[in-house]
């Protein structure tokens, strides 16, 4: 149960003596709209990679400190380090990083066998986790009387952590909701972005298929340190009244939507995007969407201004389990440009080219793809003017 209090004057930590860690209730973040912060989120311009010295927001002192906390409690399966990181030469600059602990300590993936596989509480589940393992719960208190009831977030830590910060969205475990995406969790982890004052924290989701390790329903969040190409790639609308945007730049085309902040406008994208993703379940197409700080679609430049929120939404070919043999497994993080290597030789020997290959062999075949394309511009056309 989250103990509902000022967050301002909450600890995130736990307490020094670790019998009492069961006991005490996981604290709650509680933010109202004022605390979403839309404009003014800008990398720095002369060591972009430098985020040492951007201010940080509340929610971002609560995650760190917590989850630094529980990596000195030794909470993890390994202990992350500054890991060691390049920008692959070429047009597309995707960050790639040394990630052996986590390829090779990870949790093996369930067994699935479908996108819409129902959630079995015999397997691992969320359920199952430590107690120190919660950092806290999400609240976003209601601000007016028309404010749509806030889910229960619990915001877990990932224990095979790809980068800095990086955490699990869990809606109420106890519902035992399975990985398919609903609009209460996705509105959290659009929230959680607008609550960073770090243009590198992201969220984001992986359908079964699409290389989600857990059937219970949850989205990643973290935090690196450089610019994705995804935040400021140019597309192209889908739609005449702009609900719908195509980036066809490297490394894979994907489905843009885009809102400029808290309100009606972030309602109807969550809306929309739940609505493309149902149909993609529905039809058996595994898919991964992020959520980055971004510039508004349409013609953009490396230089264009971080003034909204993109989430982007690919569907793929299904995959299921890990593939050993490759570099680095396909999800949510690589298709936007961000390459966890699980080995040394791999990692010094990456390129660009073979990089998009391995990406571009996951996604769906063109015919595919058009029929795709197709279906959710027709959803979209549904839509009240």
């Amino acid at each position: 149960m989250a103990i509902l209090c000022d967050s301002h004057a909450t600890s995130f930590l736990l307490p020094s003596d670790s019998e009492d860690w069961a006991e005490q209730g996981a604290p709650a973040f509680v933010y109202g709209q004022k605390e979403l912060i839309v404009g003014g989120i800008q990398w720095p311009s002369r060591a972009p990679n430098a985020l040492d010295s951007l201010p940080l927001s509340h929610f971002d002192t609560a995650l760190c400190s917590a989850w630094r906390q529980r990596m000195e409690l030794g909470f993890f399966r390994y202990r992350l380090g500054e890991l060691q990181t390049r920008v692959l030469p070429g047009a597309v600059g995707f960050v790639a990083q040394l990630n052996v602990e986590r390829g090779v300590q990870r949790r093996r993936p369930q067994n699935i066998e479908s996108v819409r596989q129902a959630f079995d509480p015999e397997q691992f589940n969320f359920n199952k986790i430590r107690p120190g393992e919660v950092l806290f719960h999400l609240y976003r208190k209601l601000d007016t009387h028309n404010d749509l009831p806030q889910e229960d977030i619990l915001v877990v830590i990932n224990v095979s952590p790809l980068e800095w910060g990086h955490v699990l969205l869990v809606p109420e475990p106890a519902r035992g909701l399975p990985q398919r995406l609903l609009p209460g969790v996705l509105r959290a982890g659009l929230e959680a972005v607008l609550l960073s004052l770090n243009p590198g924290f992201r969220v984001g989701f992986n359908s079964l298929g699409g290389l989600a390790s857990v059937n219970h329903l949850h989205l990643h969040g973290y935090y690196l340190a450089h610019r994705l190409p995804v935040e400021v790639a140019p597309s192209q609308p889908l739609d005449p009244r702009g609900r719908l945007h195509l980036l066809q730049t490297l490394p894979a085309p994907g489905f843009l939507f885009y809102t400029s902040g808290p309100g009606p406008d972030l309602e109807a994208v969550i809306s929309r995007v739940c609505r493309a993703t149902d149909y993609l379940g529905d039809h058996e197409i595994a898919h991964n969407l992020f959520v980055t700080r971004g510039a508004p679609p349409g013609k953009t430049s490396p230089g264009s201004a971080l003034e909204g929120v993109r989430v982007i939404l690919w569907a793929r070919k299904s995959s299921f389990g890990i593939k050993e043999g490759e570099a680095f497994n396909i999800a949510l993080c690589e298709l936007a440009g961000h390459l966890p290597v699980k080995t040394a030789q791999d990692f010094s020997s990456l390129t660009e080219a073979a990089a998009v290959a391995l990406i571009q062999d996951c996604l769906l075949p063109p015919s595919q793809a058009a029929v795709v394309q197709g279906a959710l511009m027709a959803l979209m056309a549904q839509e009240e003017p």
